[in-house]
């Protein structure tokens, strides 16, 4: 299986034969091109035309990341699976508000679920105070209706996973780690932190396995194809935030992986050390790796698989195969 690589020191990259080469610090470290799937880029990073040449030759994705860990961009080489048929296929579903809407209420019922199943698991680990959280969000979930525009949805997941997030004080109960509310461009406190920097990981991670299949990541349906570039790694990613970003964030700090001393005060906010992110994107990428059994398939698929089958079932949704049914853990 290729993998990701994530670079956290300022250096170069460019190409040597059929390697990549990053230098920093006056070392140099080679990487076999065809390991690769995508890398990304947290470091001052400059890289050669020839190397750009050579990634969109292998079909390799670079994920940018600014000084203050915002996702900046991602250079998407030519789509080696476009195709013209299911991009209209994607608007035609996007345009026409019925269609648009049943994909949509799928996504958010998918995420809510998931979250569900989280504070379960957390609730059966000996956290009873989370129960009224759970009464709370499968409240909202019954409000969810077909007939709502897409804006309603929106207004209901959004606070399904406010309500969601106040139930992290109780999973974690750690003073170095309170949510008090959701703060963003900068976070303001260490929780914050974790779930903006995880998110937007996991956005490029569903980005990088919508390049790998028919589909168009400009055009999505829960949320609103306009300003930005893509959307459609924005819906998928709803749905595997409470199994991979949230739990990895749980996992960290319930373990001690992760502490107070890892995050800085810096731009108004509080960023995560080089050391923290490095811990970080290692456990997801573990979790990532993990495999589960596939009742269905009657085998065993990672996390990274399930994302990637995720996006084949929008696709036959859309080509009219199968009805789509969002991934909900059964753990």
């Amino acid at each position: 299986m290729k993998k990701t690589v994530y670079i956290f020191n300022d250096g170069e990259l460019t190409r040597k034969d059929n390697t990549v080469c990053f230098e920093s610090e006056g070392r140099k470290q080679y990487l076999p091109i065809e390991d690769i799937n995508d890398i990304y880029i947290l470091g001052e990073v400059t890289v050669t035309k020839k190397f750009l040449e050579y990634a969109t030759q292998k079909q390799i994705l670079l994920h940018f990341f600014n000084y203050h860990e915002y996702y900046v961009g991602t250079y998407y080489p030519r789509e080696h699976y476009n195709s013209g048929y299911m991009i209209l296929k994607q608007a035609e579903y996007y345009l026409d508000d019925n269609k648009r809407r049943i994909i949509a209420k799928k996504i958010v019922e998918g995420s809510t679920k998931n979250i569900l199943q989280v504070l379960k698991y957390y609730k059966s680990r000996g956290k009873p105070d989370i129960s009224l959280t759970i009464e709370k969000i499968e409240m909202l979930l019954n409000t969810l209706n077909i007939d709502m525009n897409i804006e309603a949805m929106m207004a209901i997941e959004g606070n399904i996973r406010e309500t969601y997030y106040q139930a992290f004080d109780l999973i974690l109960d750690n003073s170095d780690f309170t949510f008090d509310r959701r703060t963003r461009r900068p976070p303001q406190n260490n929780l914050n932190t974790l779930i903006s920097f995880g998110n937007s990981i996991l956005y490029t991670i569903v980005l990088s396995e919508i390049y790998n299949t028919h589909l168009d990541p400009r055009i999505g349906f829960l949320h609103t194809s306009n300003h930005r570039r893509f959307t459609l790694n924005l819906d998928i990613a709803e749905i595997f935030k409470p199994l991979l970003v949230d739990r990895v964030i749980f996992t960290l700090i319930g373990k001690k992986m992760i502490s107070a001393k890892h995050f800085d005060k810096k731009a108004g906010g509080i960023l995560l050390k080089d050391e923290g992110r490095k811990i970080f994107v290692q456990e997801l990428d573990s979790r990532l790796k993990t495999t589960i059994d596939h009742k269905k398939l009657g085998r065993k698929v990672s996390y990274r698989n399930l994302i990637r089958m995720e996006l084949y079932k929008i696709e036959k949704h859309l080509i009219g195969e199968q009805e789509y049914e969002p991934f909900v853990s059964l753990w």
